[in-house]
């Protein structure tokens, strides 16, 4: 096929699909609820680094069917990145924001002309299957683009089912399913997909596989249909090798449907997916999906989507920053992703099959280094109900998981990534703030990961036999050690909160002294968290700028001494009183935020968004502005929570300014926006920021209560807090704990272009840390 004829053809398609597009908006009837909810871009975060997807999903929806125009490289970890100019196909799996790459299973490719294998590279797409695109639509639950081939392909979903439509030019033309479809080996490295297998019983295609990518040994199942039977099928085994017309095993496997005549009435495909196995995939398909009437299921995507971003309504603020308050929302609500079948069976973390309690439902993708800090307290506050959810599944996790507490759990599988277990901060947090689980049926794995030396270690616990006797972890044994003591120090925290909750006082009592073990750390000269040496003394030289105290060694995780310092956020009166008072502590924020913004060489890309060696694109930073008001300095927590909401976040495909890692970025500018941020959330305590809208309608879950926040005089030159309402009654604290807000209620702040240095300054006015009062 000639490049003249493909552009021919596409424009033929192209005003076909303007008509279709306009048919289907004329279909899908207005949405209720009186001026409808947040409308977002899935575009945002696509660019850039934000590691995000365009792709249709359902809140916290198992499957995530969306383009792939990349499965490679770091800034395709969600298989999509904005600048390519290609689309290799369609797959129903995708992780939203993360820094590592995996997913992307059931490739779908609807094409003409000549059957191609493999996608080619991403520098020359007529070398392969790929097809150039245009006419790119998305909203919640759908998505649209126009192929160079002349298809116009449509994507929703239900829950655990994915439907293409495709709409054919008259002629032959062939769907592509490339069960393939993953990171390529590289020459001597062990297989990545293993036991895959593809099955036509000329009803239904499925298949299974067994994927060693990052989550080493997920199982993944699908059951796939049509509403046209192809008029012929051929299956290829590894190396693309032909292998008949009913079946084929092997590792790297293809199925290619032909039509004779694919144009008249649109070919829909209807996809149901399974982690536990085939019969679970056809009974997803099965239970979800009737008939072949894509429009209803598009309309009932929309419509939970309507549902779940009309939890906030905003007003004020600029179009742009409306719009990245409905994605940032909308990010927030991708993951933890469903993984229980329909008829509640699911693959467990000891690889063993299990059903969920009734009304109960297991989860995958917790990026819980990142997740804790934000995400799940937002969760908290608007869906208390999915948060009981996610806890009992944590729970559950526990018991089930060799490892204990979760670290990052994909498709049944620990992948054990970044460092600490923060699943115990997420069921601490959920204790704090009254809700229900079945804590007791965790501790005993998790008082095992708090006490006994020989649990199962992978790298994300390395150096505990070192933090448990001599409260720190030396730097020239275990590397990362600085940022190793002072996170198993905040998991100590939260572990303290889960004993007492069980009545495991005296386990709560010695996690909290060993809490403390951040101090240990803590150079007072030079106001810096130091890496230590074996012998005791402080690693030299020492560059706070750097990661490492020699270049064979890292001592801090995706950070480094300036970032790390600022780490502590369950005991901030006892780091202040390690500086010697508040106004030393202020003034190293001041520091922080002032100086030169360089880093080392081998800095990793998550490390960005910097102001001052304070770096928003990533983690460990994120509760950092918040602590002047710890300090009696609120006006500055004001200002420059207001300038990061205007700086690090904007309403183009690069409005992201790192790694969205599973809605965390998102969820930071969603509290924040709204005025206030959980430092710490296993104190159930919210800090005042500064409001970005004029006001924000807050769905407080399923029950009555409304949240009502107003800003009042408030402007892009007004971030400061004048003064604060509560319920109709002045409020002179900083702060706001949980269970004020769940009450519902109207929030005012006065704001102005000038700070008030008196509000929540004084002694008594600033948040509570860690049982203890500021000096």
């Amino acid at each position: 096929m000639t490049i003249s004829l493909r552009r021919r053809d596409l424009l033929g398609a192209a005003a076909a699909g303007a008509t279709m597009a306009s048919t289907l908006r004329a279909a899908t009837p207005a949405l209720p609820g009186g001026g409808g909810p947040l409308q977002p871009d899935l575009f945002i975060g696509t660019g850039g680094h934000g590691h995000t997807y365009p792709g249709a999903t359902l809140p916290f929806g198992m499957v995530q069917l969306s383009p792939d125009t990349d499965n490679e490289r770091w800034d395709a970890c969600s298989g999509y990145h904005r600048d390519d100019t290609s689309i290799m196909g369609f797959s129903h799996t995708h992780l939203s924001g993360t820094g590592i790459g995996d997913m992307l299973d059931v490739l779908v490719v609807p094409t003409r002309g000549k059957l191609e294998l493999e996608p080619g590279p991403l520098d020359n797409p007529d070398a392969g299957y790929r097809q150039r695109f245009s006419g790119e639509h998305a909203e919640p639950g759908y998505y649209r683009v126009q192929l160079e081939s002349g298809v116009l392909a449509e994507l929703t979903t239900t829950e655990r089912t994915g439907l293409h439509r495709y709409t054919f030019p008259a002629g032959p033309a062939h769907i592509l399913i490339d069960f393939a479809h993953c990171k390529q080996e590289a020459p001597g490295e062990p297989v990545l997909i293993d036991k895959a297998s593809l099955n036509w019983d000329g009803e239904t295609l499925t298949g299974s596989r067994q994927v060693f990518r990052w989550a080493k040994g997920r199982l993944i199942h699908f059951a796939l249909q049509l509403s046209r039977r192809p008029d012929r099928i051929a299956f290829f085994g590894d190396d693309n090798r032909p292998a008949g017309e009913s079946q084929v095993s092997g590792h790297r496997l293809k199925v290619a449907l032909f039509f004779d005549d694919a144009g008249g009435q649109p070919i829909v495909l209807r996809t149901g997916i399974s982690g536990v196995d085939v019969k679970g995939a056809r009974t997803n398909l099965a239970d979800e999906v009737h008939g072949w009437d894509f429009d209803r299921y598009r309309r009932a995507a929309a419509a939970r989507w309507h549902d779940h971003l009309g939890m906030l309504r905003v007003e004020g603020g600029s179009p742009d920053q409306r719009a990245i308050m409905a994605s940032a929302l909308y990010h927030s609500l991708l993951a933890p992703t469903q993984f229980t079948d329909s008829d509640g069976r699911y693959m467990g973390m000891d690889g063993a099959i299990h059903t969920a309690p009734e009304g109960q439902s297991a989860f995958s993708s917790y990026s819980l280094w990142d997740t804790y800090r934000a995400l799940h307290p937002l969760i908290t506050l608007i869906a208390p109900d999915k948060a009981r959810q996610f806890t009992q599944d944590l729970i559950r996790q526990a018991t089930q998981s060799r490892f204990g507490p979760s670290v990052w759990p994909l498709q049944g599988v620990e992948t054990g990534c970044m460092i600490g277990w923060h699943a115990v901060v997420v069921m601490a947090e959920a204790i704090i703030k009254g809700i229900p689980g079945d804590y007791a049926q965790a501790w005993p794995a998790i008082r095992k990961r708090a006490f006994d030396p020989a649990a199962p270690d992978q790298d994300n616990s390395l150096g505990r036999d070192y933090y448990d006797s001599r409260g720190w972890i030396p730097a020239d044994k275990i590397f990362e050690s600085v940022s190793r003591t002072l996170e198993y120090a905040y998991d100590d925290h939260a572990m303290a909160v889960i004993a007492d909750k069980v009545g495991a006082h005296e386990d709560a009592s010695a996690l909290r002294k060993r809490a403390l073990n951040y101090a240990h750390l803590f150079d007072a000269q030079r106001g810096f968290m130091r890496p230590r040496l074996d012998n005791g003394l402080f690693a030299e030289p020492y560059d706070p700028v750097a990661l490492g105290h020699s270049s064979q060694w890292r001592d801090f995780t995706e950070s480094n001494g300036w970032q790390a310092t600022f780490l502590n956020q369950h005991d901030i009166y006892g780091l202040i009183a390690l500086f010697g008072g508040a106004e030393r502590f202020a003034a190293q924020l001041d520091g922080l935020f002032s100086a030169p913004s360089v880093l080392p060489a081998n800095a990793p890309p998550d490390i960005s968004g910097l102001v001052g060696q304070y770096a928003h694109g990533n983690e460990p930073s994120h509760h950092v502005a918040y602590l002047y008001a710890y300090a009696g300095q609120p006006w500055k927590t004001q200002a420059m929570v207001r300038r990061l909401c205007h700086e690090m976040y904007k309403a183009d495909p690069d409005g992201v300014i790192g790694n969205d890692d599973c809605g965390q970025m998102s969820a930071w500018f969603v509290l924040s926006a709204l005025g206030f941020y959980p430092v710490d959330p296993v104190s159930g305590v919210y800090v005042f920021g500064s409001p970005l809208f004029d006001r924000v309608e807050v769905k407080l879950g399923d029950n009555a209560a409304r949240l009502v926040v107003e800003a009042q005089g408030n402007a892009p030159d007004a971030p400061y807090i004048q003064s604060v309402e509560w319920r109709g009654q002045n409020w002179s604290k900083g702060w706001i704990s949980h269970e004020e807000l769940r009450k519902g209620g109207r929030l005012v702040f006065r704001m102005s272009t000038t700070p008030n240095k008196g509000f929540a300054s004084a002694a008594q006015d600033r948040p509570p840390s860690f049982g203890r009062s500021p000096a």
